[in-house]
């Protein structure tokens, strides 16, 4: 049952006797929840915020509602890691509630500085005419944990040709001054991202919007993300407002970058190729971007759309955050690599088969499971198609399938298990062109990040199974394939 905007907007603290408990032991009778990937306690989950290194450990938060599974008031709740692999629960990062953040404490960025850590979060209120109004608001975590929100917002308003769909800004910092964009929409119905710079980040300037190729490009761009990768400029930002084009923009909304010059900060402009999405699976939005101390951009998406009802929403939990994946720049395109700390995850047991498929489904011994990692190379001999089915039983599989006929990758939930999303298709697909492949799969109780030859192309995907189905059978339909495959559990 839906929430009123009255249930939707109260803290933890005004929860109803029993209401946390309840919540907590619906989810905890789910078999849908997940063994390696950050989920929510309770409540729902959304964009990653803050993700940043300080004081020796990784630091993400993510945008979270405790109280039930609609988007209703946001917390920041943050983790720590030393490895990328095992993360702490710290608790309650940024609490809304205050005047430039009643409504929530919507999604933004982190940045040392000086031995602290800067968080500048998008401060969401409603008037009494329901209307809403943003605010840039900044928050400092000292040496100690402790955090603590400035009381007025650094941005208080909306500049002139804007509407108030004006929100998640990431920081940077270049020579002596600070910057952030802000994902906003033209008071004409367009999404664009526009540029603030300080020199204290106490106060800001309003530096215009940045200048791409993209005028027209859906109604609202949420969470940029600007960086520079190898001497090229990215802009990573989530457009709302695609209609779908061949392959592309099926999902309801997008994620995806432009990459090009370095922004050149005096003209705001950026010179760049082609828009092209993150990812060509069902269920990716909202990436963030950090470097780490070793200079790897690393990437953290929410494995989740807005909305998008979730099989798990009875259950009293919605949604998770992906495997944190090294961002490397290859021939003008971005690829996408789990990060190798991953393999911390891997148990001892591991399992390798190699063999000749000719126009069969076959499965092999030791090769089943729910939560594992699985790298399979395949050489293409002679065969219309060949693929890996899993999660599978008599009645269920996800199928993750090269076409070699169409030249496609083709991923297909269609008899994943309890769908989502259906009305926006249940395939996706991408033109392929190679005889030789590599699927590296990460399944999890709930879904799969398939990452293909080293990053070349992602599809990541929430699944809701039944728990037995836990079979894996490789295939080739109509002619040969040569496959070699070898697996690792993620459970004892």
């Amino acid at each position: 049952m839906k929430m009123t905007n009255e249930q939707k907007y109260r803290l933890i603290e005004q929860a109803e006797p029993g209401e946390i408990a309840s919540l907590q032991e619906k989810v905890k009778q789910c078999h849908w929840r997940q063994t390696f990937h950050i989920q929510p306690s309770t409540g729902l989950l959304n964009d990653p915020n803050g993700f940043s290194y300080y004081q020796g450990e990784y630091h993400l938060f993510y945008q979270w509602f405790p109280l039930g599974t609609d988007h209703g008031m946001k917390y920041w709740y943050h983790l720590k890691s030393k490895d990328l692999v095992t993360w702490d629960n710290a608790g309650i990062g940024i609490t809304p509630g205050d005047t430039f953040d009643s409504h929530g404490a919507y999604s933004g960025s982190a940045l040392e500085h000086e031995g602290k850590l800067y968080m500048l979060y998008t401060g969401n209120t409603r008037d009494e005419n329901w209307i809403r109004h943003p605010y840039q608001c900044m928050a400092v975590m000292d040496e100690s944990g402790l955090i603590t929100k400035w009381e007025h917002p650094v941005i208080s308003n909306v500049p002139e040709g804007y509407t108030d769909h004006f929100r998640d800004p990431k920081l940077w910092k270049d020579g002596d001054s600070f910057y952030c964009v802000i994902g906003a929409q033209r008071t004409n119905a367009t999404g664009c991202v526009v540029l603030y710079r300080s020199t204290d980040l106490h106060s800001w300037q309003f530096e215009g919007e940045i200048r791409t190729g993209l005028e027209s490009f859906g109604y609202m761009w949420e969470c940029p993300d600007y960086f520079e990768l190898d001497g090229s400029g990215v802009l990573v930002f989530s457009p709302q407002g695609l209609e779908p084009s061949g392959d592309e923009y099926h999902n309801i909304y997008q994620s995806g970058y432009i990459i090009g010059k370095p922004l050149n900060t005096e003209t705001r402009t950026l010179e760049h190729g082609a828009f092209r999405e993150l990812d060509r699976g069902f269920d990716f939005y909202a990436p963030q971007t950090m470097v780490d101390p070793q200079g790897r951009r690393i990437m953290v998406a929410w494995m989740g759309l807005p909305d998008i009802d979730s099989p798990t929403d009875p259950n009293g939990w919605a949604h998770c955050l992906t495997l944190p994946r090294e961002l490397i720049l290859h021939e003008g395109k971005l690829l996408q690599r789990p990060v190798p700390e991953l393999t911390a995850l891997r148990r001892k047991r591991e399992d390798r088969v190699a063999d000749t498929l000719s126009s069969e489904r076959k499965t092999y011994e030791g090769f089943t499971g729910t939560a594992y990692e699985l790298i399979c190379e395949v050489d293409l001999l002679s065969a219309k198609a060949f693929g890996i089915e899993f999660r599978a039983s008599a009645t269920e599989r996800t199928v993750i399938k090269y076409d070699a006929i169409s030249r496609k990758l083709v991923l297909d939930r269609s008899q994943s298990g309890e769908p989502v999303a259906a009305s926006y298709g249940e395939v996706r697909q991408c033109a392929w062109n190679e005889d030789h492949i590599k699927l590296h799969l990460f399944v999890d109780m709930s879904s799969v990040e398939i990452f293909v030859d080293d990053g070349e192309e992602v599809f990541t995907s929430r699944i809701f199974p039944h728990p037995e189905s836990d079979e894996i059978h490789f295939f080739a339909d109509k002619g040969e394939v040569l496959f070699q495959a070898v697996k690792w559990d993620f459970t004892e």
